[in-house]
């Protein structure tokens, strides 16, 4: 898929490398959406490929003293989910992140990733241009400062020069009278594109609107603003007859088109339906309890990350799977996916839909559980991957494994480790969840044979024998 694979050990080493390689080179962090384009054939002409995943302190998330909201271009939509400060002050962003992929999607996957795609149906765009958002773009060349209202030319289209990456996202914190939503309609609950998604930000004064944005996702070329709805509401109270006119001018600025998730025409009706939904629930206050404070991620208690004298060299791929030590001469240009089965010989770990859908490929990357298919073989360099395989001891099943067995929710067994994996992390986090929990963390998941009682009874009962079995080791 690509001819040659740097880890980046700074961001000036990593413009470095993309000035010199031009129009063929791509900064890859998370890659979920960069190697489905590669494997796909619609993103062309790219030989290298710059992952700065290892460079430190670009996962964080804080506020200056300025008042400014900063997100660094490696934070994932988990590490939004997980953060306080976003949940206090951006509370839309969080909602946007929860709805995305799966929680291993949401492990690799990044906010500025989602942003540099320009997909009008990514939903992180919207909530971000409510809140405007700016993005810094760095080069050998410099920096600049871009406004996210000004980012975008079109579909998957955006000023950023070849040679730029984005080192840093920031916007004013909202104050404690803004009041932040975010609503989408999808085709399923969860692993699900946005049809269409609507972002708000209303300043209430007194119970009057003193600011108002209201962006909207999939139905224009870009995320655009519904302008005349954002004027009409200014100096008004939310009572029903404003909200819904207010809907209904949200509903005339779309102009969306028709394909597979769903026509012009309910994409147009939906809008304004939505746009009242979400509305009404800033007028009663809204209830930061749909996502729990303390959500499934899936994220673990995480791992130390195995430390390499050698730096990347491009010769070999030194890395730990399930606890022995391997250095791969071969195997490069390919997916983790592929590391782990053909060159390491675990074949446990099972290539379903190869696109990040069905959930069969997760493994754990540095205590994380993510979809194997989408991560690039070369970031195994100096991390710690986990397998089925290494779930058990010499003589023993794990505790996981057994319930699956003794509970009969193997069924056909295609899909059953990434399961058992899923799972097995949940009790990292969760060590008596509920149905809800159990649900939240298999999410990313599919059974074809569609027998998912049997595994979530086999779930439950694992939760109270690794209880039972701590107990007596306690005693």
């Amino acid at each position: 898929m690509w001819q040659n694979y740097h880890l980046a050990e700074s961001i000036d080493e990593a413009v470095t490398i993309l000035a010199e390689a031009g129009e063929k080179g791509r900064i890859i962090a998370g890659g979920t959406d960069l190697i489905l384009e590669l494997k796909r054939g619609t993103r062309k002409g790219i030989s290298k490929i710059i992952d700065i995943t290892k460079i430190p302190g670009l996962d964080r998330i804080w506020e200056d003293e300025d008042g400014l909201i900063h997100i660094g271009p490696l934070v994932t939509h988990n590490h939004i989910i997980a953060s306080p400060l976003i949940r206090q002050k951006a509370f839309c962003l969080l909602q946007a992140c929860w709805e995305i992929g799966s929680p291993q999607i949401r492990n690799r996957g990044t906010v500025v990733g989602n942003l540099i795609t320009a997909s009008p149906a990514n939903d992180a765009i919207s909530p971000l241009m409510a809140l405007d958002a700016k993005l810094v773009l760095q080069s050998v060349r410099g920096e600049r400062i871009v406004a996210l209202d000004d980012f975008y030319l079109g579909v998957r289209k955006t000023v950023m020069e070849a040679d730029e990456i984005v080192t840093d996202m920031f916007f004013d914190a909202p104050g404690p009278s803004v009041h932040s939503y975010f609503i989408k309609t999808a085709l399923r609950k969860a692993q699900a594109i946005s049809v269409i998604n609507i972002s708000m930000l209303v300043d209430l004064e007194n119970g009057i609107t003193k600011d108002a944005k209201i962006t909207l996702g999939a139905t224009a070329p870009t995320i655009i603003h519904a302008e005349e709805a954002e004027e009409f509401v200014l100096g008004k109270a939310l009572t029903a007859e404003v909200i819904t006119e207010t809907a209904a001018l949200t509903a005339q600025a779309a102009s969306p088109i028709s394909d597979l998730r769903g026509s012009a025409d309910y994409r147009s009706y939906m809008v304004g339906v939505i746009a009242k939904r979400g509305l009404k629930a800033i007028q009663k206050g809204i209830d930061k309890g749909e996502i729990p404070d303390n959500p499934v991620l899936l994220m673990g208690t995480g791992v130390e990350t195995k430390s390499l004298k050698e730096p990347w060299t491009g010769k070999e791929i030194h890395t730990w799977i399930n606890g022995r030590e391997f250095r791969f001469k071969t195997g490069f240009n390919k997916t983790l996916l592929n590391l782990i089965r053909d060159e390491a010989g675990f074949s446990g770990t099972k290539e379903g839909c190869g696109e990040g859908e069905c959930g069969a490929c997760t493994v754990f990357l540095d205590g994380r559980a993510v979809m194997s298919c989408l991560v690039p073989a070369e970031r195994a360099h100096g991390s710690e991957v986990i397998t089925i395989e290494g779930l058990r001891s010499e003589d023993q099943l794990h505790p996981m494994q057994e319930a699956f067995v003794e509970f009969g929710a193997i069924q056909c067994g295609f899909c059953t480790p990434g399961f058992i994996m899923s799972a097995t992390k949940l009790l990292e986090e969760r060590r008596t969840p509920s149905q809800e929990e159990i649900r939240l963390a298999i999410s990313g998941n599919l059974c074809r044979c569609t027998g998912y009682y049997k595994i979530i009874e086999a779930i439950e009962h694992a939760s109270q024998a690794m209880m039972v079995s701590e107990k007596d080791q306690e005693e």
